[in-house]
């Protein structure tokens, strides 16, 4: 527990840094997080990728990051510029006829699920500091904040009040206590944003409270989803304690899509 604690402590004070220092720090930081997750996503669904379409997706991932952070920056005036990249596409292909796998076509769907099921939420995520053609901060720590606080408040809203399973096949341990309480705290820290964040107005705080709330949770259990299916614990070992990387931001990756349609289309 001692070890658990520790680990949440730096991770915590980490990413907050991460956010808070510059566009730069920010910028440079969640890309590599970013790769590495996908890196972690591989990780899982191994043996059924072959080496060379980890290789290929962990390069498309970090292109397109790269590509739409150059645009974010003002570096590149179009995303249409992400059509640089179309040569590594039949790349993924054309590499398994070289391969020995006897799925070839699990292995390329696998390389593109990794960039679909985690680079692009993070890109969504990234582009939330963006939102309004500069670097600004205060919507990833909102975010983020929301988050933690909803994992932190299912965990002990479920522990002591937990009796009706929420998705008993996936994640036996997940109540609808846990659920709503992590929703009510949510609420509270939306509020708290509000005051200390002036980028929204209380309802629209409130709204992503209620978006990364529901679909936080509904991340971390696809992502359960994925590792009870193919028998694997944790996406990795990095964090003591906690697992992977990609176990940290399994409720990032539902989340953060529908925060950004949110804040682009109606907020």
């Amino acid at each position: 527990m001692r070890v658990r604690t520790i680990t949440a402590l730096v991770f915590v004070a980490v990413m907050l840094t991460a956010v808070l220092v510059n566009a730069h720090v920010f910028t440079l930081f969640f890309m590599l997080l970013s790769v590495w997750c996908v890196g972690e996503f591989y990780q899982i669904v191994a043996p059924r990728i072959s080496r060379a379409g980890r290789i290929l997706g962990l390069a498309l991932a970090g292109a397109i990051f790269a590509t739409v952070a150059a645009y974010q920056y003002g570096l590149i005036f179009s995303l249409a510029y992400l059509i640089w990249l179309l040569p590594l596409l039949p790349a993924v292909f054309i590499a398994e006829l070289f391969g020995r796998s006897t799925m070839p076509f699990t292995s390329i769907g696998f390389t593109f699920l990794g960039i679909a099921y985690v680079v692009l939420p993070f890109l969504c995520f990234f582009s939330l500091a963006f939102i309004d053609g500069r670097f600004n901060y205060q919507i990833p720590l909102g975010f983020l904040l929301i988050l933690w606080t909803n994992d932190t408040g299912a965990y002990l809203t479920g522990r002591a009040l937990g009796k009706h399973k929420l998705f008993e096949r996936i994640s036996p341990n997940k109540t609808w206590e846990g659920f709503f309480g992590g929703v009510i705290l949510s609420l509270l820290l939306g509020l708290a944003a509000h005051h200390y964040l002036d980028t929204f107005t209380m309802t629209q705080w409130l709204i992503i409270a209620i978006l990364i709330s529901t679909f936080g949770t509904l991340g971390d259990l696809v992502e359960s989803m994925l590792k009870r299916s193919l028998q694997v614990k944790d996406s990795g070992n990095i964090l003591p304690g906690h697992g992977g990387l990609l176990d940290r931001f399994d409720g990032l990756l539902l989340a953060a899509p529908m925060v950004y349609f949110y804040v682009i289309l109606l907020a």
